[in-house]
């Protein structure tokens, strides 16, 4: 394995976040302001590699980059009274947490590290590679389409620029890029994790590294309940395993199923897409553990310890002075917004929620003064004040980020094809979203529970001490009732949403984890209401990673409270709450953490996979073992320099089986070398008349007459013409070679390169 490669990604990272450190506590004052740094570094990288690239990339955007991070911090050391020496030392249990989810996931993607399609591999890491390939060969920004040539891409790549520019500080080629860049997302995640839960837990009484391993642990290992459902059936008596199974929204297989028989990818399909056909497909409900190991390099994966940074900086908002808020927010949290939509445009609506959701519960005084007009009207008054304030905050935010990432937004996102915001009539089942939810609900109802009957003084004095229990099982009746009434998600997430609102304005120092839970109950409710057409999959798989994200944290802190017996309503036994805080964290631990048991057990069980010679994290080791007909006509392919226009067999697809034909985009994405017309994905990006142009165009340069050719060749630009395979099986008779304008560049098992003169 690549142990000097491996060692300089580590080095990369952790030497960004202590050149970082400074920067970090400026802006997060006394949080665990070393659990951001990475991500913090990463931002200020990407903003400034952003805006240079389009004048230069890849060296001259990671060099503005770099020293824009280092100015930074040093005018934070001297704005500050800050001690380097003693902050470096004291950072040495983020790094340490950094290291092992780092090396967590090179070992596990080192067994696994093929970036391929269908049937080697599950996912689009064709597309993440080939995006990884073309900002590597990029020498302006935004990069060229490897699947359109001649045009920029139409997809959110901030996540692979930032790779690239790791890989090019550590001299890295894109085929080990791919899988360091996934280990290096991953335990900035972990560690973005572990911080904030940390952070939010520090004002409380309980162990606050307790708080923050176990946010690390729900966001970094834990799964939802359907693994966990599989085993109760193993374990279960015939009688009674087939109603066990229907709890779990299990099908007939799972009746007979054994640990052996484990899969990864089951836990990632449970939410049915339309719950109205019998027959609907799932859509992803994906917790990052599950994402590393299929290991697409993939938007809303990258995007995720950005989006942490993000509730970190909140959190220092909602703890800090009117002042400091302002400069919080309206200061370090505008780009760190502006490259969650460089990253995933998908997560770029939901940072904007969670700002509002923060801004609307602010404790103390309101960031904006508004006129007494605006004020009057006493609690609806307050209430309108906190939403107007909310909405402007956001809006702001928006425009900063829109500004800081301009050129993104005009050149990428504006000539994108969108589709309409829709209604969605049907509901999802309960079954379904308990296996999803269904840990994060117990952990965090309890706790509500247990902070109404705490904070409900006038509620006691009209009705006697009133239960922690009644208060759980009364949302737990309305939750069976809008389940019989055919809405379940508005029976789970409505009373989340009415015992947060309450509590937010009841409480003297409202705690900051009722604003996660508010917001991934409002993400839930949402999914549940609205859809964009033709995009149902992607509408409930990107905002239920973040509820993930939101709801891990928030549950990691209430563990630790519930088993500490904060809060503890008057005259009970709070031993007892302690005890039964204690049970549940434990509970939750074990059926969370059978997913991790199963997945990385089996995953190093099965060994070395679609590598041909041990373990590797070389994205493309596979070629010469599972495509030896191809795979010298790929490499020689790679070995051009710059990024000249090839012409392959169109449409692509998700599958890579030369026997049927299909691995027509193989050599663009494997690459970075643009192809003429790519995946199908391009009629999503560029509409329906671009695709057919193209597509037309392409077969005639394969099966047209020499006229027809040389034009079509001038047209697109096209300077090699690979015929392999697919292309041999999509056109028959091929007549690309038949006249002068072409000679041979290459040939090699099944393929001949043909090169065009001009």
């Amino acid at each position: 394995m690549e142990v000097v490669a491996v060692g300089l990604w580590l080095l990369a990272f952790l030497g960004l976040g202590a050149l970082a450190l400074p920067l970090a506590a400026w802006v997060l004052g006394d949080l665990d302001h070393a659990g951001f740094a990475i991500p913090i570094a990463l931002v200020v990288l990407a903003i400034v590699g952003h805006l240079v690239g389009h004048v230069a990339f890849v060296l001259p955007a990671l060099i503005a980059g770099l020293a824009a991070v280092g100015a930074l911090s040093a005018l934070a050391a001297r704005r500050t009274d800050y001690d380097y020496g003693t902050d470096l030392r004291e950072s040495w249990e983020f790094a340490l947490v950094f290291v092992v989810a780092f090396l967590l996931i090179v070992l596990l993607r080192a067994l696994d590290p093929a970036a391929a399609p269908l049937p080697l591999a599950i996912g689009e890491k064709f597309l993440d590679f080939g995006l990884l390939n073309t900002l590597d060969r990029a020498g302006r920004l935004p990069p060229e389409d490897m699947w359109f040539a001649g045009e920029s891409v139409r997809y959110h790549y901030g996540g692979h620029l930032i790779t690239t520019l790791v890989a090019t500080l550590t001299g890295t080629e894109p085929a080990l890029a791919y899988n360091l860049g996934l280990a290096g997302f991953y335990a900035t995640l972990v560690t973005a994790a572990y911080g904030l839960a940390g952070s939010i837990a520090r004002p409380y009484d309980v162990s606050q590294r307790i708080a923050a391993g176990l946010g690390a642990f729900f966001v970094g290992l834990a799964a939802n309940l359907e693994p966990f459902g599989r085993v109760l059936v193993w374990l279960a008596p015939d009688s009674v395993a087939d109603t066990i199974a229907g709890w779990f929204s299990l099908d007939e297989r799972a009746l007979g199923w054994s640990p052996g028989d484990f899969g990864y990818f089951d836990a990632s399909r449970v939410i049915p897409i339309d719950p109205t056909a019998g027959d609907s497909p799932a859509a992803a409900t994906e917790f990052p553990l599950f994402a590393w190991l299929n290991g697409d390099l993939h938007a809303h994966m990258m995007v995720q310890p950005f989006m942490l940074l993000a509730a970190g900086v909140l959190l220092a908002a909602w703890r800090g002075s009117t002042t400091r808020r302002r400069r919080v927010l309206f200061g370090a949290l505008v780009p760190v917004v502006g490259v969650i939509g460089l990253v995933d445009l998908w997560s770029f609506p939901v940072v904007l929620g969670l700002t509002g959701v923060v801004v609307f519960a602010l404790p103390g005084e309101p960031l904006i003064p508004w006129p007494d007009a605006v004020k009057a009207g006493g609690r609806v008054g307050r209430e309108l004040q906190s939403l107007l304030t909310a909405v402007c905050v956001a809006f702001a935010v928006l425009v900063g980020a829109l500004g800081l990432t301009l050129p993104y937004w005009l050149l990428v996102v504006a000539g994108g094809a969108g589709g309409s915001v829709q209604f969605w009539e049907p509901w999802t089942p309960l079954s379904p979203l308990l296996v999803v939810h269904g840990a994060f609900l117990l952990a965090i109802g309890v706790f509500l529970a247990r902070m109404v009957t705490t904070h409900a003084p006038t509620v006691r004095e009209r009705a006697g001490r009133v239960s922690t229990s009644l208060v759980f099982l009364l949302g737990v009746a309305g939750v069976a009732v809008t389940a019989i009434l055919g809405a379940p998600a508005l029976g789970l997430v409505a009373p989340l949403l009415l015992a947060c609102w309450w509590l937010l304005r009841t409480v003297d120092e409202p705690p900051f984890e009722l604003a996660l839970v508010a917001a991934g109950a409002g993400l839930i409710l949402l999914v549940e209401l609205v859809t964009i057409e033709g995009e149902r999959f992607n509408v409930i798989f990107k905002p239920y990673v973040h509820v993930w994200l939101f709801w891990s944290v928030a549950t990691a802190v209430v563990l630790p409270r519930l088993a500490g017996a904060t809060p503890s309503p008057p005259s009970v036994d709070t031993r007892r709450l302690r005890q039964h805080g204690a049970m549940i964290a434990v509970l939750l631990v074990v059926v969370t953490g059978v997913y991790a048991g199963l997945a990385v057990a089996h995953h190093l069980d099965d060994g070395p996979q679609t590598t041909g010679n041990g373990p590797t994290l070389d994205a493309t080791a596979y070629l010469e073992s599972e495509y030896p007909e191809e795979a010298e006509a790929i490499r020689w392919i790679d070995e051009r320099e710059g990024q000249p226009t090839l012409l392959t067999a169109a449409p692509g697809s998700y599958y890579w089986d030369p026997d049927d034909g299909e691995g027509a985009t193989a050599p663009a994405s494997l690459t970075g070398v643009p192809t003429v017309l790519g995946w199908f994905h391009e009629r999503q990006y560029r509409g329906d008349d671009p695709y057919e142009t193209r597509l037309d165009a392409v077969e005639t340069m394969y099966t047209g007459n020499a006229s027809q050719q040389t034009a079509l060749f001038d047209e697109y630009g096209v300077d090699y013409v690979y015929v392999g395979p697919a292309e041999r099986n999509r056109y028959g008779s091929i007549t690309v070679g038949d006249h002068d304008t072409v000679t041979v560049a290459h040939r090699s098992g099944s393929v001949t390169i043909y090169e065009v003169s001009r």
